[in-house]
Parts: C-alpha cells; sequence; structure tokens
C-alpha cells in the first residue's frame, strides 16, 4: 500500500502523464527534426530546408498530418517496421532545442536516435552531408538543440544552401527565399529524394543513403565535373 500511495504522489505532483511515465521504458523510436522557423513568409526560406524535408517525408510514408505537440508541429508513423516521429519545432530556429528537448524526454529517446535535417552554409547549393556527433559550426539550431540535449551525440543531415560570400549578408541570405532556379531545379529533386531513401539512412547506412541522394538529384555543376 506504501508503495501506491508514492507512485500516485508522484503523478499528482507533475501532472496527469507522469504516473505512467515513471514506468516507460526507454523509447525505440526514431525522431527525425527538421529546422525551421513558423509561420508562413519564411515558408520558403534557405533557412526552411529542413521543414521541406520532413514535409516530404510525411508525404513519402503517407504518415497522419501534423499536429500541435511538443511546442511544434508533430506527426509519427512507420518507415518500414521502424516507428518514426517527425517534429517542426515551432520555436524559431535560435530556440529549436526547446522543442527537441521535449520530445526526447516525452519519449525517452537516446539522442543517438535523433536526425536533425538542417540547412549548411558550408556546402555547395544541393549537396548533402551526414554526420554524428560533432560541432555546431554557428548553427544557432544546433546550439539550441545540444543546450537541451545536453550532448552532441545526434545525427545531423546536413543540406548545402551555400554561402553569400561574406558574414555580414549570411543572415539576410538564409532568410531570403530559394531563387526561382533552385525551386525548379536542384531543390525539387533533392527534396523528394531526402525523403524517399531514408530507409537507408535509418539503417544508418549514411554512405548509400548520401550516394543515392547524390544519384537522384546531383548538385548543380556535379554531372559535368563527373564527366570530365
Amino acid at each position: 500500500m506504501l508503495g501506491l500511495l508514492v507512485v500516485f504522489s508522484l503523478g499528482q505532483g507533475s501532472g496527469p502523464n507522469t504516473m505512467f511515465s515513471f514506468f516507460r521504458k526507454p523509447s525505440d523510436m526514431i525522431l527525425l527534426v527538421g529546422l525551421g522557423n513558423p509561420d508562413a513568409k519564411y515558408a520558403g526560406n534557405r533557412h526552411n530546408i529542413g521543414f521541406m524535408a520532413m514535409d516530404a517525408a510525411a508525404d513519402e510514408f503517407m504518415f497522419p498530418q501534423f499536429r500541435e505537440k511538443f511546442q511544434g508541429l508533430y506527426t509519427e508513423g512507420r518507415v518500414g517496421n521502424q516507428k518514426v516521429g517527425l517534429l517542426k519545432p515551432q520555436t524559431y530556429m535560435n530556440e529549436s532545442g526547446r522543442s527537441v528537448g521535449a520530445a526526447v524526454k516525452f519519449f525517452k529517446i537516446d539522442p543517438a536516435h535523433v536526425y536533425v535535417f538542417h540547412d549548411e552554409l558550408d556546402l555547395d547549393p544541393g549537396k548533402l552531408r551526414v554526420r554524428f556527433g560533432g560541432g555546431n559550426a554557428g548553427h544557432n539550431g544546433l546550439k539550441s538543440i545540444q543546450a537541451h540535449l545536453g550532448t552532441q551525440d545526434y545525427w545531423r543531415i546536413r543540406m548545402g544552401i551555400g554561402h553569400p560570400g561574406e558574414k555580414s549578408r549570411v543572415s539576410g541570405y538564409v532568410l531570403s527565399d530559394f531563387a526561382k532556379e533552385e525551386r525548379e531545379g536542384w531543390l525539387s529533386k533533392q527534396i523528394p529524394a531526402v525523403a524517399k531513401h531514408l530507409p537507408l539512412l535509418l539503417a544508418e547506412d549514411k554512405d548509400k543513403y548520401m550516394t543515392k541522394v547524390a544519384a537522384d538529384a546531383p548538385a548543380p555543376g556535379q554531372k559535368q565535373k563527373d564527366e570530365k
């Protein structure tokens, strides 16, 4: 009886789900996070390429509609036999970790099962690289996620947008829309490819994933280089 009273006290102290989360085992769910800024005016921005990837993933694998949860827009379903959550933080880029941290805490997800899709200034437009752990390269969204997870050990899918050339121009560049030739060119191919080949990424076959995405969506100029 005493044991039951203790558990009941824990449940009342921290909200309606605490009594059940106290018993919950660590989850085998994988969380995919796309970074960006909320509001329609940012939808086509380079900074929002992560949101674009999440929308494509939801379409590719026929997930339910996104709903408000974890200070973000969230949906879940299956990619093959793997349970997967998709999250688009609505906290604005610099506070992305608040949303990611809330989801990770609720589901008890190992940070090593978190995959963050984000814009990358240090990669040419259309190039994609996958990396586990490492630094944040000045990306405020990644800094926030590291602060809330307490570790750098999560996956990053670095989606190249190129660099404007001068540091003073970076903010305006990432907060501007992709050019029409980008939207109708490499971006229109890369976003579907990023989603289509997710089973390889979730199997941690990152090299094959990058190869398949690049084959479906070559970066601008890559084909010409390969033919030389």
